[in-house]
């Protein structure tokens, strides 16, 4: 049975069905079907094959695991059972009503031609990427990933004058006329040089006289492609992009040429030719829009971080080879190595340094003074480059960090046989060490020691364990979102301390338990459920949360670049659909529930 008028009005308000023409809304209304559910009906229960994506219109559902535990509580507007259909269509899940329910059943083969053809909704059910790894490239990338949001426009009565002054101050080719009822026009410099210049036309005359009216425009939901074959078609530079009437973006040659030519080899390249840290950092300069484009070609997170992280680590062993020219040939071996994000190749449009230098023991006192302006040297030049001191002094030009390979393994016995605030602190930021440039067998033997030891003393272990819980997910009273109460960042969530930080010390809590020599998050989830650390459930759910809450973070920054600013880890939930709230809080929930199983002494979800 057909949707009724009043069910299709109800989709047709929900994200990402509002992003479809009306005639795809026709033609879902005709596949769909509306469905009455009593009290206590389960809709499928774990193990049933799921062929129906299910949208609530009112009642709720509990949404539960094989132990019975609860996961969430979705309302009306919510829709649930996309785990299972992306997921060979075997439901790991049970879903049951809570009092009377009225759904709307949308079938699977529906759904998957949606994604397949209709950008907003596959971004919208493949959040983590999984179903889609292929990276997007102008050929299935949607205008609004490319486009300039928020263009520079201005009235049809302002004078050619000051538009011109305008599109100067900007560094712009080109202004977009608008007016309440909508979008008028375009004026580009070309405009000017032969109108105005060439031709004499008066600047002060309105610029409505000299503009192309009713341009050739594009939708958001073109591709890159379109723009491409329409600009070589007709032989223009600026595309506006417009919804319902409204300018939404633009998109010039420019942007084509950025999307085309930039890519990480791009920027590699550029750090490993540069001659100082100056001429680095005009490079580092380019990684936010960098990141913005690989997000929005649909890349999966850890593959943006690892890319992104690639340039740091070019740059760490630039700036080491162009230290030794400097100061000359190294006394005794070494290794430069990173820890916190860099370490574990997680790094993303927010990072600071943390390093440290590990030396050969044949290290004398007087050899300390060239590592220490060697340290001095390189962390200053990665601060020129973006990557800022670190706050807690975590870097190579601390003494402390900079030390031969016995004082090392002397302050791991230490950490390990007397785990304290300080040497819980510490160890969490050493377990994360990654070698960067050097002499890679100093590492060698301490990681194997260290890990051997730690995993030995259940006291230790114990208290990183501890450690582990102090970043909890923001999960508040009623199902909601726990946001921060004050400050400059008040209602908004902090998606890196309270959201990737405490899955990223689990992970470091696994790799302990199981001696994993990983250092990336995901690996070691991975490694951790390969080795029986975690169960195959539970660990398919935690790499699950931590996907979802890493690519909404790389998501939100991707979308600050975009609109021009600086990017930080703290997203407004109100931003957020229905549909989106609802599945990060459940990711949530799921750290939480691992969160307690470590601290139980558990180890695992079963």
């Amino acid at each position: 049975m057909a949707l009724s008028q009043d069910h299709t009005r109800f989709l047709a308000s929900l994200h990402p069905y509002d992003a479809l023409p009306t005639e795809t809304l026709e033609t879902i209304a005709a596949q769909c079907s509306p469905m009455e559910a009593a009290t206590g009906t389960a809709l499928f229960e774990h193990g049933d094959t799921v062929k129906t994506l299910f949208i609530i219109v009112s009642g709720e559902i509990e949404i539960t695991d094989e132990t019975g535990a609860q996961l969430s509580l979705l309302g009306s507007r919510n829709s649930f059972g996309e785990r299972a259909l992306t997921r060979g269509g075997i439901a790991t899940r049970t879903a049951r009503t809570i009092g009377d329910a009225i759904l709307i059943a949308l079938p699977a083969d529906l759904l998957f031609d949606l994604i397949d053809r209709f950008p907003p909704v596959a971004r919208f059910f493949d959040r983590g990427g999984a179903a889609r790894p292929d990276r997007k490239d102008l050929t299935t990338l949607p205008v609004d990933q490319l486009m300039t949001r928020g263009p520079v426009t201005c009235l049809p009565d302002a004078s050619i004058r000051d538009a011109a002054q305008l599109m100067d101050a900007r560094h712009i080719s080109s202004i977009c006329i608008v007016e309440p009822a909508g979008f008028r026009g375009i004026v580009t410099v070309r405009d000017i040089n032969g109108k105005v210049v060439a031709r004499g036309a008066d600047p002060s005359a309105p610029v409505s006289t000299i503009m192309t009216a009713d341009p050739l425009t594009l939708p958001p939901h073109a591709l890159g492609t379109d723009v491409l074959h329409m600009m070589m078609e007709r032989s223009i530079g600026h595309v506006p992009i417009v919804e319902a009437g409204r300018l939404v973006g633009i998109v010039t040659q420019t942007d084509l040429t950025r999307f085309q030519a930039m890519s990480s080899a791009d920027l590699v390249g550029r750090i490993a030719r540069a001659r100082d840290a100056a001429a680095m950092a005009k490079v580092t300069a380019d990684i936010p829009q960098l990141l913005a484009q690989l997000v929005g070609s649909g890349n999966r997170h850890e593959v943006v971080t690892r890319l992104i992280t690639d340039i740091a680590d070019t740059a760490t062993r630039r700036l080491l080879a162009l230290a030794e020219e400097t100061l000359g040939a190294p006394p005794v071996p070494y290794l430069w190595l990173a820890c916190g994000s860099q370490g574990r190749q997680e790094q993303t449009g927010v990072s600071d340094q943390d390093n440290c230098l590990i030396l050969s023991d044949d290290a004398t006192p007087p050899d300390m003074a060239y590592f220490e302006a060697l340290a001095r040297f390189v962390c200053d030049g990665l601060d020129t480059c973006g990557y800022f001191y670190c706050p807690g002094d975590m870097m190579a030009t601390n003494p402390r960090w900079c030390q031969p390979i016995s004082v090392w393994k002397g302050y791991f016995a230490k950490w390990i046989a007397k785990p304290d605030p300080e040497a819980q602190m510490l160890a969490s930021v050493m377990f994360d060490l990654r070698p960067i440039g050097g002499t890679e067998s100093l590492f060698a033997d301490l990681q194997a020691e260290t890990l051997a030891n730690a995993a030995k003393n259940s006291i230790f272990t114990a208290h990183m364990i501890s450690n582990s819980l102090k970043h909890q997910p923001p999960l508040g009273l009623l199902r909601g979102l726990a946001t921060i109460r004050s400050g400059e960042n008040r209602n908004h969530l902090d998606l890196k301390h309270n959201g990737v930080v405490p899955i990223v010390d689990l992970g470091r809590v696994y790799a302990l338990q199981g001696r994993l020599t990983a250092a990336n998050t995901r690996a070691r989830l991975e490694a951790a459920r390969a080795a029986g650390v975690l169960s195959a459930t539970g660990g398919a759910d935690l790499l699950d949360a931590y996907d979802l809450i890493a690519t909404t973070r790389l998501e939100h920054q991707a979308q600050q670049v975009k609109d021009g600013k600086a990017p930080d880890n703290f997203l407004d939930p109100s931003r957020l659909s229905d549909f989106e709230r609802s599945h990060l809080r459940d990711a949530f929930v799921v750290v939480k529930t691992m969160q307690a199983s470590v601290g139980s002494g558990k180890g695992m979800l079963g």
